[in-house]
């Protein structure tokens, strides 16, 4: 095949031509065109509601494992993400709990 642009000879499948840089051929995308919402659905909740984000994320992850599908990645920042936010929660809970305690402990 030769090259629309420059007119040298390229191979038969490539994308862009390696003497001039423009674009020759079609990119392939691997996911066929599907789309991982539940990955994004789970990120967008880890910011807002964390347990939601993190049950979401986890669906999609799994679902980026078995069908193939986009947004690993972006499920696993959602896991992350979410589990931070609970970690923190817990932790201000038993702080504000505690110091509840205490306080009402020095008063009897």
């Amino acid at each position: 095949m030769f090259c629309k642009n420059c007119g040298k000879e390229i191979n038969d499948n490539a994308v862009v031509c390696p003497h001039c840089g423009v674009q020759v051929g079609k990119v392939e995308t691997s996911s066929d065109g599907k789309k991982n919402n539940m990955a994004l659905i789970g990120f967008i909740l880890s910011f807002f509601i964390a347990i939601a984000g993190l049950i979401c994320s986890i669906i999609g992850y799994k679902r980026a494992k078995e069908e193939g599908l986009d947004g690993k990645g972006m499920a696993l920042a959602g896991i992350i993400i979410s589990a931070i936010e609970i970690g923190f929660a817990v932790i201000i809970y038993i702080i504000v709990i505690g110091g509840s305690c205490a306080a009402l402990g020095g008063m009897v």
